[in-house]
Order: structure tokens, then sequence, then C-alpha cells
């Protein structure tokens, strides 16, 4: 019996899977590159790795 990947793989090979592939990935560029999408990963890129130097975070400072 065929694994969930081998049948994944399978159709990714075939001509209807090379379609759907390329229509993906299309799109996914096309999201790229929206100034909103961008503005959203560069806001949470900013948030993640601890940007808190801008002063427009607006939280508040645990004392100690």
């Amino acid at each position: 019996m065929a694994s969930v990947f081998d049948k994944v793989a399978q159709f990714a090979r075939s001509g209807k899977g090379q379609q759907v592939l390329k229509q993906a990935s299309a799109k996914a560029q096309q999201v790229a590159r929206d100034p909103k999408t961008k503005a959203r990963i560069d806001d949470a890129r900013r948030r993640l790795s601890g940007g808190r130097g801008t002063g427009t975070g607006g939280g508040t400072t645990p004392t100690v």
C-alpha cells in the first residue's frame, strides 16, 4: 500500500500535478510581491527579533 507521501509525489510528477504546482508558484510569487504582504512580513520579523527600539510598540516594561 502506497503511503500518503508516495501518492503526493506521484501526483506532483503527473501532468496535472505540474500544472497545479506552476499555478501555486505563480500565485505565491504574486503574493510575495504585494507591498501589504511585505509590510506584514517586515512587521512580524521586527516583532520576533525583539525590535522594540522604534517607540511605536506601546508595550509596558516589566518591573523586577
